[in-house]
């Protein structure tokens, strides 16, 4: 049985290692007010369990530096580092009018100027470049990328649970993609 919007896991931090030897780890906050990280509860990995419940942040360089509930060995945390930490949906605040949350676009239906859907996003990726949609192309046997831009997808219709791609043929076709870059990569 697929999951509840609600319960849905998102990921709102990346755990990057212990701080000294006091017990401390340090965090690195994906959200939009980094501050904000610390308000959600406990933190988990993918499968919901719990990772990390903070009792005290200060800002770091890059990151925070996090005093936790869980005592674990400068090692274990160290073992942890890159791990992402997630709180389930219901936890974040209601997006404003106009403003989404981008694990929100998985699902959509993607029109590309018909009246008929042209796909559906997977998945949103971001490989350090920017986000990237990830889109199930009707009649491809493998997805496509388009960058997430307003210039690439103009239009975003939450209520409607659809977007616009004009352009989504290009994407798919093979000449689309840097040279030696296939589909399937």
């Amino acid at each position: 049985m697929p999951a509840k919007p609600d319960d849905k896991l998102i990921a709102v931090g990346v755990l990057k290692g212990a701080h000294g030897v006091r017990g401390e780890v340090r965090v690195k906050s994906l959200t939009a007010d980094p501050e904000a990280l610390f308000g959600y509860g406990p933190l988990t990995d993918e499968q919901g369990a719990v990772v990390l419940t903070p009792k005290s942040a200060r800002p770091g360089k890059d990151h925070f530096i996090v005093r936790p509930k869980e005592m674990k060995q400068k090692e274990e945390w160290d073992a942890l580092r890159g791990r992402l930490l997630h709180v389930p949906r219901a936890r974040l605040p209601e997006a404003e009018e106009d403003e989404f949350y981008i694990e929100d676009l998985a699902g959509l239906d993607v029109y590309s100027g018909g009246d008929a859907p042209a796909g559906r996003v997977r998945s949103v990726q971001n490989f350090g470049s920017g986000d990237l949609l990830e889109v199930d192309v009707t009649g491809l046997a493998s997805s496509v990328f388009v960058p997430f831009t307003r210039a690439d997808v103009p239009v975003v219709d939450m209520a409607a649970r659809r977007l616009l791609i004009p352009e989504l043929a290009m994407w798919s076709e093979p000449g689309s993609r840097p040279e030696g870059e296939t589909a399937d990569e």
